[in-house]
């Protein structure tokens, strides 16, 4: 039998696996979980915790309450165990702000009794050569830790859109290093920043430079006319219910791709109704004041990046006219997004990069994209022969629907789910004389 570290091993510690953490503990603290974070400590969009933006996020849908409403890691016990309960509730906010929900996510990882490393870069995971059904994650300082189940939340992966996919400059920065980015801007007297996407944060970041650089010129460029209003329907919204899950990932390849063209703007390629009011009223002050800030440039595509010694150049074309301009700005901003899991030949990643070593064992669906069962466990093909089980939480959107994209909307139910199947699994193996529970051999 392989040694092993743990029952689980948790690759990440932001909101998923804290929330897994949390499911853990409350429901099965008999199962001993190691998590390894590469951050120095809890944290939560560091890079985008800016003034005034909120969550977009119903504050009850937080780590633990729609699974667990009486448990103390809710947010509503935060807001009163740090007396700020009747302060929060005087605000009158439809949604937190983020600045606050970080704070609450911190207060849960500092919180829980679990065991988190952290400043542990993981390099890998892989099945032990030896004991198939033991997964190896190995350690960016040579060491390595096993267990039988492995939990792989290492967040999505960035989408940087071709042209700037070999720009490799400082200057040219992913949205979530916002606030990291802005420091090359001290002292600048006339900043020109180049701010890309259609999203929500773009719409957060045109309007967070007006204050923080009141001197800079931005330029927001987007493919589309302008931006685009969310899709805020309660009706629309039950994308975010559990039994929609269950609804979509029974839907055939072509239906998922219907139903994600259908629901597109609940989510993507839009923002909420009152950033969108808020930057249109700042633009039109600007026109009162005879000045601009801030300009949008729609139906604009991106044909080139090529930094320069003085300046990043951007080559734009008008989609419509054909017109050809160019853009030197000395900051450029992605806010494009990230990568879903899913088939090669869209674009996508099969798998995140830490688990490359199991593409070779993983099911495909027939659209090219790794098979993930019901439970957000990786599917492995039957010729795979022994292996290690290896859950996915919170890069299953492709299989799981919109309330796999990265918000808070079912991320406690999702834990809950994985905290199970991981359960019945290792019950299911000690059952079987394959597995002795780590606190049992601790006792031995």
């Amino acid at each position: 039998m392989s040694r092993h570290d743990a029952d689980i091993i948790g690759v990440g510690f932001g909101p998923g696996n804290i929330s897994l953490a949390v499911a853990l503990q409350e429901r099965y603290p008999h199962l001993r979980a190691i998590f390894l974070e590469s951050r120095p400590g809890p944290t939560w969009q560091s890079g985008m915790l800016i003034d005034g933006s909120d969550i977009q996020n119903n504050p009850v849908r937080d780590l633990v309450t729609p699974a667990n409403p009486r448990s103390r890691f809710s947010f509503i016990n935060y807001l009163h165990e740090t007396g700020r309960f009747f302060t929060y509730l005087n605000l009158g906010l439809h949604y937190p702000l983020r600045k606050e929900y970080a704070a609450y996510v911190e207060w849960v990882a500092r919180t829980l009794d679990a065991d988190v490393r952290y400043d542990t870069e993981v390099t890998g995971v892989r099945r032990d050569s030896s004991h198939g059904g033991t997964g190896v994650v190995e350690l960016a300082d040579g060491t390595e830790l096993r267990a039988p189940v492995i939990v792989a939340a290492p967040g999505r992966t960035p989408h940087i859109p071709a042209p700037f996919a070999d720009a490799d400059d400082p200057r040219v920065v992913h949205f979530t290093h916002y606030n990291q980015a802005l420091e090359q801007l001290e002292g600048a007297e006339q900043p020109q920043i180049a701010v890309v996407g259609g999203s929500q944060s773009a719409v957060e970041l045109l309007l967070d430079l007006r204050s923080r650089l009141p001197q800079a010129r931005v330029h927001g460029i987007l493919r589309s006319f302008g931006f685009r209003q969310k899709d805020t329907s309660p009706f629309m919204d039950h994308v975010y219910f559990p039994e929609f899950v269950d609804y979509y990932y029974a839907a055939s390849e072509s239906s998922k791709r219907d139903l994600n063209a259908d629901l597109r703007y609940t989510n993507y390629s839009a923002a909420d109704i009152d950033v969108v009011h808020e930057l249109y009223l700042r633009l039109h002050e600007d026109r009162l004041d005879n000045r601009e800030h801030t300009r949008v440039i729609g139906n604009t595509l991106i044909d080139a990046c090529r930094p320069g010694p003085d300046a990043v150049r951007l080559s734009l074309t008008e989609r419509h006219t054909g017109d050809t301009s160019e853009l030197a700005a000395d900051l450029v901003i992605l806010a494009t997004g990230f990568r879903d899991l899913g088939s090669r030949a869209e674009g996508q990643e099969f798998l995140p990069p830490l688990l490359h070593s199991f593409e070779g064992c993983a099911r495909v669906t027939q659209s090219g994209r790794a098979a993930v069962t019901r439970d957000y466990r990786l599917a492995m093909a039957p010729e795979a022969g022994d292996v290690p089980q290896v859950y996915l939480n919170g890069l299953c959107e492709s299989s799981h629907g919109m309330g796999d994209a990265g918000s808070f909307s079912l991320l406690a139910l999702r834990a809950k789910e994985i905290a199970s199947s991981i359960a019945a699994h290792l019950e299911k193996q000690a059952g079987d004389d394959s597995y002795t529970y780590i606190h049992t051999r601790k006792a031995q």
